[in-house]
């Protein structure tokens, strides 16, 4: 406990809260989630789908969406535009959801070769909150690494180098 040097008693350390979250995907996939994020997230709510989800209107910060769930939908709108189209262009697949402001302000800083830190610095926001930015374009852009978040991204013309 910090004592302080005035009469009105100790000083009480500054209330933290996690970043309150809702998960999203079938139930194994939540599960394994939910073990994922134990102790980085708090999580409020599990839905089989984004539009239940939303319907439900958690009081959740972000929504996180199963890996294995956003990669099948990707995978489908990407047949689905090969089938139409004739061929197969996996960086041509649409996004199921589009990037938000702040995620693309995250992606632009990442193209630049910031860490994690060195984001949160420049857009005043914690490094824990770039994570889950980085994690959230990850998702929407089906990428594994940061690299082949921005790969993908330039490619798609999110952004420019």
């Amino acid at each position: 406990m910090l004592l302080s040097s005035s009469e009105s008693g100790p000083i009480q350390p500054p209330e933290t809260r996690l970043m309150r979250v809702a998960l999203v995907g079938p139930p194994q996939a939540c599960a394994r989630l939910r073990a994922e994020v134990a102790g980085t997230f708090e999580v409020v709510g599990a839905f089989a789908d984004l539009a239940s989800a939303r319907a439900a209107a958690p009081d959740a910060d972000a929504f996180l969406v199963a890996a294995e769930t956003h990669r099948g939908r990707v995978a489908e709108a990407g047949r689905i535009r090969a089938a139409e189209a004739g061929r197969i262009k996996d960086d041509l697949v649409e996004l199921v959801e589009p990037l938000t402001e702040r995620e693309t302000q995250v992606l632009e800083l990442l193209a630049e070769g910031l860490s994690n830190k060195g984001i949160g610095a420049r857009l005043g926001i914690s490094d824990q909150t770039v994570k889950f930015h980085v994690a959230s374009i990850c998702g929407k852009l089906d990428a594994h690494t940061r690299t082949e978040a921005v790969r993908r991204a330039v490619r798609r013309g999110l952004i420019t180098l």
